[in-house]
């Protein structure tokens, strides 16, 4: 989906950014179909365990024709595979043991229900979580990509620390009620897709052509105009960036933790280089002027929705 990422690469940038104090690893079952736990096992074993959070998921099968189906993919070889939602009390068990497996460790810090499930009732996999967190395989339970609905009815069953959901300046939907919610309750927000997969960069230029398999390729933020319309904007506050002797990503990712209810901004990375200008966006200070500044520039923002994929 993001175009392929080399082994090594993965594990020294994983590596170089917790040596600049990124200690929470994202990663799910279904990245690879199990290459990416892999390579966060790899990349964390000798490093204290403790020192460290693994963030990972489960409700996602492409081994299981079962619950429902949600999209094609492919797997290492290329293959075509299709890939099921899924949250079953008997599969979770089988997934969480499976990932316990290859990450190399015998808890998971944070286990997050991938995307809700429509043919599971949420009370079995919640109490399936509830199982795990006793028998000291996993610490918490989040969920990602759930409605207000969906976390008040899973909260009956366990606690929810936190909900991963898209989330960047120019994907603000969650706004409306989730954030509200979840500072109420005091659950967190992880925020995937903060610089809306390179869109946020300013690296990215009208008539890109993407690689084939590159899901990019069928949204609409990645249209010509829309590009355009960005690049605008973070010209805008450019100026700023260079002012705090940082570049445009880091100070959108600075940007997006300092909305509230964001706890982590999730910023992915091909390699070390990419990593540590991540990591950096840390040593930011954004004062309250600052942040309007930019809020203000922002809101002047429209990018044109079309009929595709999101």
């Amino acid at each position: 989906m993001w175009g392929g990422a080399e082994k090594n690469d993965a594990i020294r940038a994983i590596r170089s950014a917790y040596d600049l104090g990124v200690s929470s690893i994202d990663t799910a079952p279904i990245y690879g179909q199990g290459t990416s736990e892999e390579i966060v096992g790899e990349a964390i074993k000798n490093i204290p365990r403790d020192k460290v959070q693994i963030l990972t998921k489960y409700g996602m099968r492409w081994d299981l024709v079962k619950g429902g189906f949600d999209f094609k993919s492919a797997d290492n070889t290329g293959k075509q595979i299709d890939i099921y939602r899924y949250a079953g009390k008997e599969s979770i068990i089988k997934e969480c043991e499976d990932s316990l497996r290859r990450l190399g460790t015998d808890y998971i810090d944070l286990y997050q229900l991938h995307w809700p499930d429509p043919t599971t009732p949420i009370e079995e996999t919640m109490e399936t979580i509830a199982l795990l967190i006793k028998q000291g395989k996993v610490r918490y339970a989040g969920v990602c990509n759930y409605n207000v609905n969906q976390m008040q009815e899973a909260q009956k069953y366990i606690d929810i620390v936190s909900n991963q959901v898209p989330y960047s300046m120019v994907e603000r939907t969650i706004e409306e009620d989730v954030v509200p919610y979840c500072l109420d309750q005091n659950i967190s927000i992880l925020a995937y897709s903060p610089l809306e997969r390179g869109l946020l960069t300013g690296k990215m230029r009208t008539g890109n052509i993407f690689k084939e398999g590159d899901h990019r390729a069928n949204l609409y933020f990645f249209t010509d105009e829309n590009i355009k319309r960005t690049n605008e904007f973070l010209h805008k506050i450019e100026s700023l960036a260079t002012e705090k002797g940082a570049t445009i990503a880091q100070l959108v990712l600075r940007w997006t933790i300092e909305q509230p209810g964001i706890t982590i901004a999730l910023a992915g990375a091909r390699n070390a280089r990419q990593s540590i200008d991540n990591a950096k966006a840390l040593t930011i200070n954004l004062s309250t002027e600052e942040l309007s500044f930019i809020s203000q520039e922002l809101s002047l923002l429209r990018l044109k929705k079309l009929e595709m994929s999101i």
